[in-house]
């Protein structure tokens, strides 16, 4: 697949164009999620090492048509007919930049990376694949500001799981947090990073396990977007009113991936069988079900971790939703509260995670380890574009 943002593998850059390894870098971060809400995008200063500041952030809602446009694209094979879409995308993306330093009164000459996630079309590591799409040569050109994108696909093609990759940005955030602690995420899928004590001679590197857990809102914006017409259950009303069908909760986690040891990651549309096996329920009690399911996944989660969180820190937009944030709290055996008690910003997170791995991926650093994705050894990724009118990306040497 080629720069048409169609996920061409690619690493960092290396040597030539590389950042000193000591060296503040202002850098943006987008992220659209599988939610399909709009897109994040958040700065900070950072050395790829620590979170030294962060600046402004905002999120900038998709117009309904182009969000079903985009869902529609979900699972399938790249065609020509999609070359309007990836451009509108990357242009969306492109204005996104252009309001947020806008707000935050910063010159585009003061950043000094784009990290730039793209959108998630499908994920299928099992077979060595994964669909980001974006241009990030072309939103470059339009920002006049290196770009890094594509970071999931040299981790794949290693044979890793390439997701979730926001583990060593949480890693970093917790530095001074009491360990061990768990961030959640709930997004479309829900991921968990698990944060140890430090090990190891220098004691400096935090023990980090993550890997996905399951379904967290996908099921469940899809389901009320088809009987509602609303993107999501919003405050939680609709599963709190219904009733859980357990047997059937239980029968889906019978399924084969809860049993794959981690690390392991999950296609936004894994699951999508189960929207068939409730259609006789009630939008209530169909949205119960699949809250209760998005949250006993997590019950299965909590063996595989190597000891019990102090807390629980949960990010994404899950976090807004009270009843499965309940029902997260009766399983997690430990306080459950949003990033915002620790003073994180629980809607940019995400987004300042890839503005933490454009940076680390301009210095050749690891972006995932064995114990995040999978990958048999500590490994690097992304593509680099400079905004020159040809659009020359680089990749790392090695």
């Amino acid at each position: 697949m080629n720069a048409t943002g169609l996920g061409e593998a690619g690493f960092s850059a290396s040597g030539s164009g590389a950042a000193p390894p000591s060296a503040r870098i202002l850098a943006i971060g987008l992220m659209s999620g599988t939610s399909l809400d709009g897109i994040d995008a958040a700065m900070i200063t950072t050395d790829g090492e620590r979170v030294l500041a962060h600046g402004h952030a905002l999120t900038a809602p998709y117009p309904e048509d182009f969000r079903c446009r985009l869902h529609a694209l979900l699972g399938g094979e790249p065609q020509p007919s999609w070359q309007p879409i990836i451009d509108e995308l990357t242009d969306r993306h492109a204005d996104a930049v252009v309001t947020l330093l806008a707000e935050a009164g910063i010159g585009a000459s003061e950043i000094g990376v784009v990290g730039f996630h793209g959108q998630t079309i499908w994920h299928r590591p099992e077979r060595q694949q994964t669909l980001q799409i974006g241009d990030g040569a072309r939103l470059a050109r339009l920002l006049g500001i290196p770009v890094v994108n594509d970071f999931r696909a040299a981790d794949v093609a290693a044979g890793g799981e390439g997701a979730p990759l926001a583990p060593l940005y949480h890693a970093a955030l917790a530095e001074a947090l009491e360990k061990p602690v768990a961030v959640l995420n709930l997004g479309g899928v829900a991921n968990i990073t698990y944060i140890g004590t430090p090990v190891g001679p220098s004691r400096s590197d935090p023990h980090v396990l993550a890997f996905d857990t399951g379904p967290a809102n996908a099921l469940l914006d899809d389901w009320m977007q088809a009987r509602t017409g609303t993107a999501c259950d919003e405050g939680g009303r609709a599963a709190a009113a219904g009733r859980i069908d357990g047997a059937r909760v239980m029968q889906w986690l019978r399924h084969d991936w809860f049993r794959r040891p981690p690390p392991k990651s999950l296609d936004r549309n894994a699951f999508d069988f189960v929207l068939g096996a409730i259609a006789g329920m009630s939008t209530e009690s169909g949205a119960a079900t699949l809250t209760a399911f998005s949250a006993r996944a997590l019950a299965l989660a909590l063996p595989l971790l190597p000891d019990s969180p102090r807390r629980w820190l949960v990010c994404g937009g899950g976090r807004h939703n009270p009843t499965l944030m309940q029902m997260i709290a009766d399983i997690a055996g430990a306080p459950v509260e949003p990033v915002e008690a620790v003073g994180w910003r629980g809607d940019a997170i995400e987004a300042e995670a890839f503005a933490f791995l454009a940076v680390r991926s301009l210095r050749g650093q690891p972006l995932s380890l064995p114990s995040t994705t999978g990958t048999p050894r500590a490994l690097t990724g992304g593509r680099l574009h400079h905004p020159s009118p040809d659009g020359t990306s680089q990749r790392p040497k090695g």
